[in-house]
């Protein structure tokens, strides 16, 4: 939980998750104030954005 906490999972900046959670690219939550995600919904996606990678590719 947290945005640091999330953004370096990911591997990327806060700055950067905070841009993708804006835009509804990244499937993230608020609880209470601040931003939340499942570790398993971030795989799922993940998955599905590399599978769309090799798609297009």
């Amino acid at each position: 939980m947290g945005a640091g906490a999330i953004a370096k999972h990911l591997g990327i900046t806060s700055r950067q998750l905070y841009r993708l959670c804006y835009a509804g690219s990244v499937p993230t939550f608020k609880l209470g104030g601040a931003v939340a995600a499942r570790r398993s919904t971030l795989a799922r996606w993940l998955d599905e954005q590399e599978s769309g990678a090799r798609a297009t590719a």
